[in-house]
């Protein structure tokens, strides 16, 4: 409609770092990718919380919440991400109805196995020099311009 003001989703994501220096990643059910977990964050929900929520229910392990390392938003579709870095605190891997699989990935497996847009996340809560903020379309990143 004219005049309407562009619609945003935000969504929240944790990297979550095991003292030997793994990251706790999903395989999600939808489309076989290796990601961060994380997902839409609700109306009601301070980011932290979904954080905790989001990890929780895709993974088993319960996190507690580290600084925001990155803002990372899609073009195509509006969808704005903000990520945690997180240490585990408690809880078992174990799959959910969004995940066929949680591992705990080395640096390099999380670079292998991840899509561009998603193994940045990763890195940039690794070297800890955020926020960064970067965009993408879906699928590279988007040079700043």
């Amino acid at each position: 409609m004219a005049g309407e003001s562009p619609k945003h989703s935000v969504s929240v994501a944790g990297v979550t770092v095991r003292r030997d220096g793994r990251i706790l990643t999903v395989r999600r059910a939808d489309n076989g990718a290796w990601e961060p977990p994380g997902g839409v964050l609700e109306l009601d929900e301070e980011p932290q919380t979904g954080v905790a929520r989001e990890v929780f229910e895709e993974t088993g392990i319960k996190v507690a919440i580290g600084e925001l390392t990155g803002i990372y938003k899609n073009m195509k579709l509006g969808v704005v991400a903000l990520v945690f870095r997180c240490e585990p605190s408690a809880g078992t891997e174990r799959t959910s109805s969004e995940s066929t699989a949680v591992a705990w990935l080395t640096p390099d497996e999380v670079q292998e196995r991840m899509s561009e847009v998603f193994a940045i996340r990763v890195l940039d809560a690794l070297t800890g020099n955020g926020p960064q903020v970067r965009s993408h379309d879906g699928k590279r990143l988007i040079p700043a311009g």
